[in-house]
């Protein structure tokens, strides 16, 4: 060979079937094509090769045979770590979820216990001697608007008095189990009433409340009507709130509130403010508010007939 140089050239590309056989199977597979066209392929690829010596077919670059008579499916380990990236991970368990959607903030059994505590020793409920121990252990008093909002979600029906039903459920929906749970909840409360449909709703409550379910009460008594327009007032007083309860006080005729009155007068209170004049008698208002603003206007007049004749004097 000498100096001639020309066994180190690299020969040129020859066509697929000059090339060897072995040199042919240490390329790399093609990439992979539909299956008619590696069928068309391997058919052409046969009879182009039927004359090489010691030759035979190539399988298609994504098959060879197992030694059984079956093709088994070659993966290179690039299309391995592809595959492996296409399967979605798996779903984390949802067991720690469904125990923490599952599991309470409190105990059925406690808040039983809880209403044992101030039940009546001859009946299941709780009376008006157990409202009063359970508010001095609330550090609230019976009359305040804060005992008023907590029977509201007791959903009591009726004054000084929770039945177990009321009350399981009641601690149930504010999801607590002991005096310091529902002490824990009276902001929140307090909190939710300031939305003025929430307070309708309570002040609505507050009707039904008062009434004296065991006579068959249907209108409320004028005495306890007054006590209870205070108390549901006494965190937001209507200007005209005064003027109307002492209206009632100064007319001790009218011995009962209907239910109709009782939710208008809310509606009235918005409508007039502090100025009466505003006051449209044609409208489906109840007859008493006609009767107390036509007592304010009487009064006004009075006070004014006054003033003028003791500027006169």
């Amino acid at each position: 060979m000498g100096k001639c140089l020309s066994c180190l050239k690299v020969p040129p590309p020859a066509h697929q079937h000059d090339l060897p056989h072995q040199t042919s199977l240490q390329q790399p597979p093609p990439p992979p094509r539909h299956e008619h066209e590696r069928t068309r392929e391997v058919s052409e690829s046969g009879s182009s090769l039927s004359g090489v010596e010691g030759r035979s077919p190539v399988p298609p670059p994504d098959a060879q045979s197992n030694g059984s008579g079956k093709n088994s499916i070659i993966v290179s380990a690039s299309e391995k770590r592809s595959f492996y990236s296409r399967i979605p991970p798996l779903a984390k368990s949802a067991s720690n979820e469904v125990r923490r959607l599952s599991s309470k903030d409190y105990s059925e059994a406690k808040i039983a216990n809880l209403f044992d505590q101030y039940k009546d020793q001859h009946c299941d409920v709780i009376l008006s001697e157990g409202i009063e121990h359970l508010c001095r252990d609330l550090d609230v008093k019976p009359e305040e608007f804060k005992v008023l909002v907590l029977a509201w979600k007791f959903g009591a029906e009726t004054m000084c008095r929770f039945s177990r039903k009321e009350f399981v459920s009641g601690c149930k929906a504010l999801k607590v189990d002991s005096i310091k749970g529902i002490q824990s909840k009276f902001s929140d409360m307090l909190l939710e009433v300031q939305d003025p449909e929430k307070f309708k709703d309570l002040y609505r409550f507050t009707f039904k409340f008062g009434l004296d379910a065991d006579a068959g009460q249907r209108i409320l008594p004028s005495e306890m009507a007054v006590l209870l327009w205070k108390l549901v007032f006494s965190q937001r007083e209507p200007i005209v709130l005064k003027r109307w309860l002492t209206f009632l006080e100064r007319h001790p005729h009218i011995r009962g509130i209907p239910r109709d009155t009782w939710n208008m007068f809310l509606n009235f209170t918005e409508a007039v403010g502090d100025d009466l004049s505003s006051y449209d008698d044609t409208e489906a208002w109840p007859s008493l508010f006609d009767d107390f603003v036509e007592y304010e206007n009487d009064q006004l007049n009075q006070n004014i007939s006054k003033d003028h004749k003791e500027e006169s004097d």
